[in-house]
Parts: structure tokens; sequence; C-alpha cells
């Protein structure tokens, strides 16, 4: 037997292939599935069940291409009801693979079709527990994602309770967990950075799963301090449940090479957003007019879900040269299918026709003190309310990126406006959205809040320089 998890830092997310005997499954399988296809070639295996713990509502699931490329069911627990062809496991149902025995535990609460999957060896033991997003390791999965007429955040989250005390903490505390995300996931709020632990160590240290705890303490401490989830997070649900377009036609789409005059016609012609994915002080030495940086190198996905909402726009790219296929891979693994080309020989080929450049006005930390100190400035901190809680510069307002689009009116278009983040990613990002919107006066602080609280700059509050 073996098990081994998929992780995806990008994302966050584990998925898992498990083989015993010749014969797999893959729970939670990413858009693309060449890897797992190619790893099963690699073991000698075939693929027989496509395991799905939920509707999935921060990425596109891989199950629709690899049940079509191998043949497998997609497996769901009760009360999934897709607009395809599904195998729906009763509660407490087993799939024979090889020696082992995998039982499908059904798990409501993250959403009412969540289902655990839970992994007997050859002696009937019970040894790992594919939890899905009804339990990660420090935390549980949100209940607000999946809300009917019928049911409130609150309600879902008794039922998440029930799930946790009935099926999940009865199980053996050397049972393996194996979560389907880690930190920095928005499917919960206090995930640690480990991607799996011994039930026995959740049960001490995960908060939800005190043993004194009380259904309403449990309500209470899972719904406090959720931020609000994505945008794209109810159209992803939409196109794991309703189907989507094949990953091979979507990279044959994105990977068309246009030249600088076709890039431009194409911009033109379509009403295309142009999507620059390199660094942001790259981007900030010259870019193509009204285009938005977010970097590849960064939490990408999570980034382009939050501020491009409709999935249905179509996307032209300028990337790092190499990189394309990368982009429009990791675009489709959050629904941005309608990307229609990228931009050959990169930015560098942009300039050398001789097309019409822009750029980001950049200061560096050192001084940006200097000028602190004398003049009265308009400082915006693009970083999370919490962070700007924990410490800021004093008299800087704060712009949390993921509302930049609806608070931007507040602020003049003429006048300079000092940019910052944790470290320099968010805050390019804010400043070439900024631009495109007709704000010329934005000036990144390049290193953000850690560079300015070291060069001295006054902050109030807890000095605090948070990661980006």
């Amino acid at each position: 037997m073996k098990i081994e998890q998929i992780y995806t830092g990008c994302l966050a997310q584990g998925a898992y292939f498990i083989e015993s005997e010749g014969e797999a499954a893959v729970i939670d399988p990413l858009r693309e599935v060449q890897p797992y296809l190619d790893k099963a070639q690699r073991e000698g295996a075939t693929i027989k069940y496509v395991f799905e713990t939920h509707f999935h509502a921060d990425f596109v699931s891989g199950h629709l291409d690899l049940s079509e490329k191998t043949g497998a069911p997609i497996v769901y627990g009760p009360n999934a009801n897709p607009n395809f062809a599904a195998h729906i496991a009763a509660d407490g149902e087993e799939f024979k693979l090889g020696k082992i025995t995998i039982k499908a535990l059904h798990t409501p609460g993250h959403t009412m079709e969540s289902t655990c999957y839970l992994l007997l060896d050859e002696n009937g033991k019970e040894t790992a527990l594919f939890s899905g997003d009804t339990l990660f390791i420090g935390d549980v999965g949100r209940p607000d994602l999946a809300q009917k007429s019928d049911l409130t955040t609150e309600d879902l989250a008794g039922h998440l309770f029930d799930s946790l005390r009935n099926k999940v903490m009865p199980l053996p505390n050397d049972l393996i967990v194996y979560p389907a995300h880690g930190a920095g996931s928005a499917c919960g709020k206090n995930m640690s950075k480990e991607t799996s632990d011994t039930l026995g160590n959740q049960k001490m240290f995960n908060y939800a799963l005190r043993a004194d705890m009380t259904k309403e303490e449990f309500v209470k401490e899972v719904t406090d301090g959720l931020d609000e989830p994505p945008q794209y997070f109810p159209q992803n649900v939409q196109m794991n449940k309703e189907g989507y377009e094949s990953i091979d036609d979507v990279l044959a789409r994105g990977a068309q090479a246009l030249s600088p005059a076709a890039f431009e016609v194409a911009a033109n012609e379509t009403g295309a957003l142009i999507l620059d994915t390199r660094a942001a002080a790259d981007f900030a030495e010259g870019f193509i007019p009204n285009s938005i940086n977010i970097g590849i190198d960064g939490s990408f996905a999570p980034w382009v879900g939050a501020l491009i909402p409709d999935l249905k726009q179509t996307l032209l790219l300028v990337t790092e040269p190499g990189r394309e296929e990368e982009v429009v891979t990791r675009l489709a693994r959050v629904g941005y299918d309608h990307t229609l080309g990228y931009l050959k020989g990169g930015f560098a080929a942009w300039q050398d026709a001789g097309s019409e450049t822009d750029t980001v006005q950049s200061v560096a930390a050192d001084d940006f003190a200097e000028k602190f100190k004398s003049d009265d400035l308009t400082i915006i901190d693009v970083r999370k309310p919490t962070e700007f809680d924990e410490g800021h510069v004093e008299g800087a307002k704060n712009l949390p990126l993921d509302h930049i689009s609806d608070l931007m009116a507040e602020f003049p278009k003429n006048e300079p406006m000092y940019l910052h983040c944790a470290g320099g990613y968010r805050s390019m990002i804010a400043s070439s959205i900024l631009k495109a919107r007709g704000f010329d006066n934005v000036v990144n602080i390049e290193g953000g809040y850690g560079a300015m609280t070291k060069a001295g700059v006054a902050v109030s509050g807890q000095e605090s320089a948070a990661s980006n």
C-alpha cells in the first residue's frame, strides 16, 4: 500500500494518490490530471476511483477529465447532486482497492455533501482519514460557504460539530489525518503549516476538538472571526458541480504565442484584460499601459480570484519567457479558462517593437523615511484590517487590496499616493489597478511595512512586519 500526498503550495491544497496491488485511487485531484496519469503509469497501476470530498469552492477539481481519461467513476458522498454521472456513496459504503478498503464517512457541516474517506489496511485496521475540508490540522472547515435558504452558518456549524463528535473523534488516536488544505487556504482560519498529523494530536491541540466543548461553544468559536470568502468561490462550486471545459482545450487556447502587433490587435478587438505575471520590481520598471500585475510567484490564484470577479473574463498574458503554460494552468485551477494567448518574447519584445509603455514610481524605504519626517503624505496601507490593527505607519489609511475597487473613489486622483503592504507584492498589484483607473501619482514603497519599520518610520499599534 502506498499513500502519496501531492501538495500544491499556491493553493495550499492536498490531493492524494493511493495504490494497492496495482489499483489506485485519487482524492480531490487538481485541474491538470496528467501528473496522476503519469504516476499511475510509473506505478504500473490502474486508476479505479476518483473520490471527491465535496464540491470545492477554492479550486476547480480535475475529477471530470480524470474520469474521462481513465474510465474511473467519480465518487461523492450523500447529498451530492452533480450534473454529470457519478456514484453517490451511502454513508459507510466501502470501496475495495487492491488489498485495502476505503470507507465513506458522511460528515456534513462544511458543506452538506462533505464526506471523509477512511482507509482500512489489508488487516482491517483504521489507518488514515482523508478529511477534506471537514478537519484540518489545527482547524476545521468554515461553515459559511454552502448556505441554502433553510440553513444558516450556525446550522451548518452545528452539523459540523455533530460530524466531528460522532464520526471522526471516536476513531483511533494513531490514525493519520490527511486534510485537503493547509495554512494559506481561505477554507479555514487557523490552519497549521503541517499537512498531516495523528488524530490523537489533533484532539489535544485543535481548538475545535476539545473534549469538554459544548455545541454552543463550538458554533461560536468556529464562526467567529471569519474573513469574507473570495468572490470566485461560488463560481468554482458551480463549475465543480455542473461541469467545465477540458483542461486540454483550455491549455491549447491559452498557449497561443502572439507577436506584439497581434497582441495589441487582440487586446483592442476583444476587450481582454492584460494580466502581467512578472515580479513586482520588473513590472514597476516597465509595463503595457492598463495591464494588471499579479505576480506568479506570490499568492497568485487567490488574488486573481479576489480581483477579477468574472471567471469568463478574457485574458491576455505577459509572463516571464518560459512560464506561459504554468500561468495558463494556474489560472485554470481556479476557473479562469478564457486566456486567449500570451505575448511572445515577453515585455522585452513589446519594448523592442517600440510600443507604448508605462512605469510605476517607487521609493526606497530609507528615502521614504526622510520624506515622512517633513511632508504631509497620503499613505495607503493595502494589507488586511487585522494586519493594520496590529501595527501601521502613523497617519496611514487602510485600503485592503481585496476591496480596492470599492474604496478607491475616496482618494483624489491628482495627489501623490504612497502605497505599501507587508513586503511589496500586494502594493504593486494595487498600484497597477490604480494606474489603470487613472491614478497617475501612485508611488510604491519598496519592501513595504517591514522595510519601513527597519528604516525608523513611526508606527502605531504593535509593530509587526507580517509576511505578504
